[in-house]
């Protein structure tokens, strides 16, 4: 599916999952000898809303810790990676993260990409308003699995954009392997700038996810209302209780929905009984140091330019170009 404006925006919805498939990866998470469902399946409307609620609360740092970093070292940034090059947002929610780094890159293009077009719409609608003279080609992929880009993306100087430590999702080998496929998209003169969390008091990082008020409890549950609808399951949220916590030896945070009590969950094409205390895992959030961090980009094929990094050395935004 392809639609243009008379304002150069164009939408291009490139992942198509059937709802058979879609069920079936669901279930299979479900039925799994240690339940779990993956994150991309908090987003939706209401997940979307309650994750940036998530970013206005006091325990959780990273979002404005990165937009303070991006903001107080703009002008490094834009002289490491370019100007006029095409800007590739992944992941770009409501673009706004994309957006501070116009003025300063002065794109050709802005790529914004997420799982469906129908998310991009109006944020691009309103930065086309704002920014006339930038080509926008909204993409509606699952980039987690694949990252073919379509001939309207142009190849002179890419930078992939990929902020909010959301790096943290993927396994240390499953970075790498994403990093790989990013490399290889990336042209002979592009380059990547990722934020990523980075190791800090264990009391700090629990707090981030598990914040007084609890707006990530919300979140976390609301997984199971989107479930329900996906799924036609039946789970009554009541029935269970969200859990986080960082796992040191593992360096990450994770996040799991746990059963309050015995309770049998069924769906369409399957059930489950879940024990009292039984838990579905819906995250992980790997925490790096600095020299990790490099590392993992120079085993993708990466050569790190520059590291900004805020006075407290809680988060650190790199830049790094394909070799």
């Amino acid at each position: 599916m392809q639609t243009m404006t008379a304002n150069q925006s164009e939408f291009i919805q490139l992942h198509h999952a059937s709802d058979q498939q879609l069920r079936a990866e669901l279930s299979a998470g479900l039925l799994s000898a240690s339940a779990f469902a993956s994150p991309k399946y908090f987003y939706d409307a209401l997940g979307s809303r309650l994750f940036a609620a998530i970013c206005e609360l006091p325990e959780y740092y990273l979002s404005r810790t990165e937009a303070s970093i991006i903001d107080a070292y703009l002008g490094e940034i834009a002289a490491a990676v370019g100007m006029g090059g095409t800007l590739i947002d992944l992941g770009a929610g409501n673009c706004a993260k994309a957006a501070r780094l116009f003025p300063a890159l002065q794109p050709a293009q802005y790529v914004p990409i997420d799982i469906s077009v129908d998310f991009l719409r109006d944020a691009v609608g309103d930065l086309q308003q704002r920014f006339p003279h930038i080509r926008m080609t909204g993409l509606g992929l699952d980039f987690s699995s694949e990252l073919q880009l379509p001939d309207s993306v142009q190849r002179r100087q890419r930078l992939f954009f990929y902020p909010g430590s959301s790096i943290g999702n993927f396994t240390p080998a499953e970075a790498a392997a994403f990093f790989r496929r990013l490399h290889a998209a990336c042209g002979n003169d592009g380059g990547l700038l990722v934020g990523v969390d980075l190791v800090k008091a264990t009391a700090i990082l629990d707090a981030a996810y598990n914040d007084a008020l609890g707006v990530t409890a919300a979140f976390n549950l609301n997984l199971l209302l989107h479930l329900n609808r996906l799924l036609g399951a039946d789970f009554d949220i009541a029935e269970w209780r969200h859990v986080s916590f960082f796992n040191t030896a593992q360096s990450r945070i994770e996040m799991y929905l746990e059963a309050r009590q015995a309770v049998t969950v069924k769906w369409q094409g399957g059930e489950r009984r879940f024990q009292q205390g039984e838990r579905i895992h819906t995250e992980n959030s790997y925490k790096y140091t600095p020299e990790d961090f490099v590392q993992l980009l120079q085993q993708a094929g990466f050569k790190v330019t520059r590291t900004w990094n805020d006075a407290d050395d809680w988060f650190m935004v790199c830049h790094a170009r394909a070799m």
